[in-house]
């Protein structure tokens, strides 16, 4: 059945994605209802705005959102820069959420709360994809219904960090104490104080682990006094280290390597197979009670950073027809291409509604959180998905069926395997190398624990984290 063009289209979340759903919907003629529970457009981006992402602008930028921009007199940034969150956000997402198309049809600080069909809960059938949407949201002044032709859910996974725990559950302590964070915090900046001088463990194996590692070392620098354990939950290091100067993100390959480095220097406390028990507070600090390697111990410290990842948020789902993996949580023809257990790198073809697609007509999970607890996600497969969704929308089924978009290779293995930098595979083998002089340059001075010619060592995984 057609779609009721005198609805909106519903897309939840105003971060990269979210807009660039938006911008592909005032393209296509359809009027989007952006709806952001954060006070800002990028509300995520906003809380790791320090952090460099691997990519440069020429792949962060929707095409469509582009052209909006372009019609409004934007200067766009230079395209081989590596843009951090906060300059993402002020950069291109504010300037695209101002755009009047857009700026009419954004609800900041609103929650979304529930999404079901008009007249319908989720056992009802007969009509059912014929009804509008309902989605439930709360603002500053109450609750709101409001009704929407189709629904886009681009809210991804930064609020719901996975736990310590490597049941994929809290260890006993966790939730109570007061002295973890999650995710990436300004260690070396904003929170310096909370650090400096300080027992740090960091928990996590990936590059928002690495982030957070990298900048501990900037403190211990300044104040050798500052401790930097770093726990594994797996066996070994060869995973995190990624594909060096091999990586066709240059950004990301010396992550790898400046890591490798301070672990020579023994500058790095590591901690291999770990598994986390109890997390105690005591006066000013905590305690972590865990195994590593088969041995019990115990790590007194003043605080924990947990970056074991995200999962999606599904709660305000429940009224819907959805289908996830029951394993990735992503859906169902996805799972298979980004399921770590599987592939052993970060590279998962272009896909497109298809792999989108629920039972539930219309809907749709774009961006990160369509990957559900799949480590790894770029932008630009966001901006992939929803230029194929909104195709599909706009009633133009083969536009969105056909692939337009174009990777560039990773060494970043997301499995254990050995870094073999003469080898031909993914995993440090040679790979075609896009980039200026001064990336190669920032790459390798980085490797040497130098500030490099102009990037920051603090990178981050799109989306991820």
């Amino acid at each position: 059945m057609a779609l009721d063009s005198n609805l909106p289209v519903a897309v939840i979340g105003a971060g990269p994605v979210g807009l660039a759903a938006a911008a592909r919907l005032v393209e296509a003629g359809i009027t989007p209802l952006i709806l952001e529970r954060g006070a800002s457009v990028g509300s995520a981006l906003v809380d790791w705005g320090h952090v460099r992402v691997f990519s440069p602008w020429k792949y962060n930028i929707d095409d469509a959102a582009r052209r909006l921009l372009d019609d409004h007199g934007w200067s766009a940034p230079r395209a081989d820069g590596v843009p951090t969150g906060r300059e993402i956000v002020q950069n291109y997402l504010l300037p695209l959420s101002a755009i009047p198309q857009i700026a009419d049809n954004l609800k900041l600080s609103a929650t979304v709360k529930a999404i079901t069909r008009a007249g319908f809960d989720k056992v009802s059938s007969n009509g059912r994809e014929a009804a509008p949407f309902v989605v439930r949201y709360n603002d500053a002044t109450g609750e709101h219904d409001v009704q929407a032709q189709a629904v886009i859910d681009a809210s991804g996974t930064w609020t719901q960090p996975n736990p310590m725990g490597i049941n994929g559950l809290p260890v006993v302590g966790e939730i109570a104490s007061g002295r973890l964070s999650y995710g990436i915090p300004d260690v070396a900046g904003t929170r310096r104080a909370d650090f400096v001088g300080k027992r740090t463990l960091v928990v996590g194996s990936g590059h928002s682990a690495i982030n957070v590692a990298l900048a501990l070392l900037e403190l211990q620098e300044s104040d050798p006094a500052t401790e930097i354990f770093w726990a594994l939950r797996h066996h070994g290091v060869a995973r995190l280290l990624g594909g060096g100067l091999n990586d066709q993100l240059p950004e990301r390959g010396a992550l790898g390597l400046a890591a490798k480095k301070a672990m020579d220097e023994g500058r790095l406390k590591m901690l291999t197979s770990f598994a986390a028990r109890s997390v105690k507070s005591e006066g000013e600090g905590v305690v972590v009670e865990a195994v590593s390697n088969g041995e019990p111990i115990t790590l007194a410290l003043d605080h924990v950073v947990v970056t074991t990842g995200f999962r999606p948020d599904l709660s305000f789902l429940r009224e819907l027809r959805i289908d996830l993996d029951p394993a990735v949580e992503a859906p169902p023809a996805l799972a298979p291409l980004i399921d770590p257990n599987l592939h052993s790198c970060g590279t998962v073809p272009p896909h497109s509604v298809d792999e989108l697609a629920h039972p539930e007509k219309d809907f749709y999970i774009v961006g990160s959180k369509s990957y559900g607890r799949a480590p790894t996600f770029l932008m630009k497969t966001g901006y992939e998905q929803v230029r194929s969704v909104v195709a599909e929308l706009a009633g133009d089924h083969l536009a969105a069926r056909r692939v337009e978009l174009v990777l560039p290779e990773t060494g970043v293995c997301s499995v254990d395997l050995a870094v073999n930098a003469t080898s031909s595979g993914c995993c440090g083998g040679p790979a075609p190398l896009e980039t200026d002089a001064c990336c190669v340059a920032d790459a390798t001075a980085k490797s040497e624990g130098k500030s490099g010619c102009g990037c920051s060592a603090s990178v981050v995984e799109e989306e991820r984290a």
